[in-house]
């Protein structure tokens, strides 16, 4: 997996993630226009090492003043669970702690995402609030959890699991997602 800008032939590519998925993905649309005239805010492309295929985008926002920064990603609904999205926000995370020397990273994530939640817990990130101004979507009331991870935390976890088996995705299992799939050749 690759962080890259978007280009203009990835539009369709990202507004049909947004027509394709199960209302789950509004990412593209959500961000399309925000980060056309925002300064320091980026809209990067989530693309395959292996084929250039893009499955997905991630959003960001900085405030270099207080050094933080934000962050939304979106996968397409046929590239879910492959584990891009961690990769992406792994990434992102390195980058932005590291060579651009930001402290602290904030997102928000919506009450009833539990896969991003959980994504986020494995990551290092901890609960610092729930909003409590609700919203009504489709019979079910929704909030944003707010969750935090500093640049300290996120590289000490590193150096905790540089050991382990979640260190990269090379190294992970090959039943880990569907783009491990080795193709038989006969």
């Amino acid at each position: 997996m690759r962080l890259r800008e978007i280009r203009p032939d990835d539009q369709r590519a990202l507004a049909g993630f947004d027509r394709d998925g199960d209302g789950g993905y509004r990412h593209w649309a959500t961000h399309r226009a925000e980060v056309a005239g925002s300064g320091g805010d980026r809209h990067l492309a989530i693309e395959t090492r292996h084929g250039r295929t893009l499955v997905g985008s991630i959003w960001v926002r900085t405030d270099p003043a207080a050094s933080r920064f934000s962050y939304g990603v979106g996968i397409g609904a046929q590239h879910r669970r492959c584990g891009y999205a961690e990769d992406a926000v792994t990434t992102l995370l390195a980058a932005m702690f590291g060579p651009a020397g930001y402290r602290k990273c904030e997102v928000s994530v919506h009450g009833r995402n539990f896969a991003s939640l959980a994504l986020h817990a494995r990551l290092g990130f901890r609960e610092e609030g729930r909003v409590r101004d609700t919203e009504a979507l489709r019979g079910q009331i929704t909030y944003p959890v707010l969750m935090g991870l500093g640049a300290d935390a996120f590289a000490a976890r590193r150096l905790d699991t540089a050991d382990g088996p979640w260190t990269a995705r090379h190294s992970r299992t090959r039943r880990r997602g569907r783009h491990w799939r080795t193709r038989v050749r006969y």
